[in-house]
């Protein structure tokens, strides 16, 4: 248990951080998915018209500290790979 005054805020402070950084996480997981889902289902109008939302997702929980950004420019790059074949 914390015993400062300080320590009990951060205590309060970390538990709404754990939450929106694992929605974070979960809306960032859910994209990936879909997208690999998009890639087998074959259909390159939808896959095209959900890479620009797809890479924004990924930037925007890159942005907040959810996930590194590198992580996310990875995932980027191998699912534009994945289009281009």
């Amino acid at each position: 248990m914390p015993n400062t005054k300080s320590a009990i805020r951060r205590v309060r402070r970390v538990k709404k951080q754990t939450i929106t950084n694992r929605l974070r996480k979960s809306k960032y997981r859910s994209a990936v998915k879909h997208m690999e889902e998009l890639i087998k289902s074959g259909k390159k109008t939808e896959v095209k018209k959900y890479f620009s939302k797809f890479q924004s997702i990924l930037m925007q929980v890159a942005k907040s500290g959810a996930i590194n950004k590198r992580t996310a420019s990875r995932k980027i790059s191998k699912i534009s790979k994945k289009l281009s074949k």
